[in-house]
């Protein structure tokens, strides 16, 4: 049997000195995701988008450094195509940026965080909804998690189902339909990828008001939340 398609849609890159030493957004996902699928990188930044949704068995919306309320036309046009992949059914999980996306491509809105950054190993915790979900039920009710972001999905969609918050982030994961999940925190980051983003944030952190050296203090291991990668990939191979 052929091994199902997913494309990584990729929406930017990582600062230059993370880069040259953890490699960019898609190699962490390829590391994450299953050697089962049959994966491929779309940069839909810079090229053309990858066909047709109905082309791929599966897509994985990646972060990135750009702002979703910018409203850039790579990023307009990505939107559009990830509203066609949940209209045709397609399994979809968008990360950070891809998860701000997500809620603003069905109808609900991103911007800035009212509080301002998160970033830092946080907890999650899930609500009643995840018992029920194919993923997140396969999780513990709370676990930790690696995220940075200035930007949030602020209104989910009108169908979207909450499934999990923070402390800080009231919508850290949703689904919309049986198939599509955007996950605010990001499953492809190590702790060591944590680490760093967080010394290279440093001054801005500390512009901020926020204790950097106390965020870097807590970056720990976060099993749980990478195990979102190899369910989706689960997923994704049960239903071909």
């Amino acid at each position: 049997m052929p091994k199902p398609r997913v494309v990584i849609l990729k929406t930017g890159t990582t600062y230059p000195d993370i880069r040259n030493t953890f490699g960019d957004f898609d190699a962490w996902f390829v590391q994450g995701l299953s050697d089962d699928l049959d994966l491929s990188v779309a940069d839909v930044v810079n090229d053309p988008l990858p066909g047709e949704p109905t082309d791929w068995d599966g897509v994985v919306v990646t972060g990135s450094p750009a702002m979703v309320s910018d409203r850039e036309p790579w990023s307009e046009k990505t939107a559009q195509w990830i509203n066609q992949a949940v209209t045709a059914s397609i399994p979809l999980l968008g990360v950070c940026y891809g998860h701000q996306l997500l809620a603003h491509a069905l109808g609900g809105e991103a911007g800035y965080h009212p509080e301002g950054r998160e970033s830092g190993t946080h907890q999650v915790c899930l609500l009643d909804a995840a018992s029920k979900d194919p993923l997140f039920s396969q999780l513990p009710s709370e676990f930790p998690a690696h995220l940075t972001h200035l930007q949030s999905a602020l209104r989910l969609p009108a169908n979207a189902v909450l499934l999990a918050r923070s402390g800080f982030e009231p919508h850290q994961a949703f689904r919309v339909g049986p198939h599509a999940w955007g996950v605010q925190f990001h499953p492809e980051f190590t702790d060591k990828v944590m680490a760093a983003y967080l010394k290279v944030q440093r001054p801005e952190l500390e512009k901020e008001g926020l204790d950097a050296g106390q965020l870097l203090n807590s970056v720990r291991p976060a099993p749980d939340a990478s195990r979102l990668l190899r369910l989706f990939s689960d997923y994704v191979k049960n239903r071909n």
